[in-house]
């Protein structure tokens, strides 16, 4: 399962479309923190990173498919997939090594946040005059909506040996779970709306953000997750 784990790494990392989309992201983010005026930290006036977690989930929502997209699929197509399933690894760690190896990519990605962070305390006026529980708790909400893509990109390359197809039910996927519910509760004026709203990433990442991290939030993220890869499974076992 480890040499699973370090291949799909060293596969991303031996291809320039995996660096391309590591810098495409660091970019963007850098720009929206420090360069766009309506987003700009140093234009805002603020210690205060809101707009990188206000972004960076939009990002996401393209980037982690795409990073994800050629797991399963590619090896489907170049015919690698047969060997994979004749391995001594179960379908269940097949699927946990390559989302893991998702997950830690996505952690490598985000890394320069907290740069991002140490260069606002020191901007400060006091230096440290900046929300750190807020900071941290939106951080590890960033996680987990990474965490939480990348297994609908596992899951959606397990759909297809096409990895356009892959990408394109991966962003539709995240986007509906992201966007979709928020949107479609405001559409509501019942209880439905409360229920849409409640089941949506984005209600479970904006609280986090407040700076509690609240176990209901996590066991949300988790379960999306954990039922995520369970069908992966299912879809793997059945094809």
């Amino acid at each position: 399962m480890g040499r699973l784990f370090l291949k799909e790494i060293n596969a991303f990392f031996n291809h320039l479309t995996g660096y391309l989309l590591l810098a495409a992201f660091l970019v963007t983010l850098g720009l929206v923190v420090w360069v766009f005026p309506e987003t700009s930290v140093l234009e805002y006036g603020f210690a205060d990173l809101e707009a990188l977690f206000v972004y960076a989930p939009l990002i996401f929502v393209f980037l982690v498919p795409a990073m994800t997209m050629r797991m399963i699929a590619e090896e489907k197509k170049s015919g690698t997939w047969e060997l994979l399933m004749t391995s001594p690894l179960t379908n269940s760690q097949v699927v946990l090594a390559k989302y893991f190896a998702a997950v830690a990519l996505i952690v490598l990605a985000l890394l320069p946040a907290l740069i991002y962070y140490y260069s606002v305390v020191q901007l400060g006026d006091p230096v440290g005059n900046i929300d750190s529980a807020g900071f941290f708790g939106s951080f590890i909400g960033l996680v987990m909506i990474g965490a939480v893509f990348a297994a609908i990109g596992i899951f959606s390359s397990a759909l297809t040996e096409n990895q356009i197809t892959a990408f394109v039910i991966g962003v539709f996927l995240g986007f509906l779970l992201y966007f979709g519910f928020s949107a479609f509760s405001m559409l509501q004026r019942n209880d439905a709306a409360l229920f849409l709203e409640e089941i949506s990433l984005s209600y479970h990442y904006q609280s986090m953000g407040r700076g509690v991290i609240d176990s209901s939030n996590l066991i949300y993220f988790l379960s999306v997750i954990g039922s995520l890869l369970v069908l992966t499974g299912i879809m793997i076992k059945r094809k």
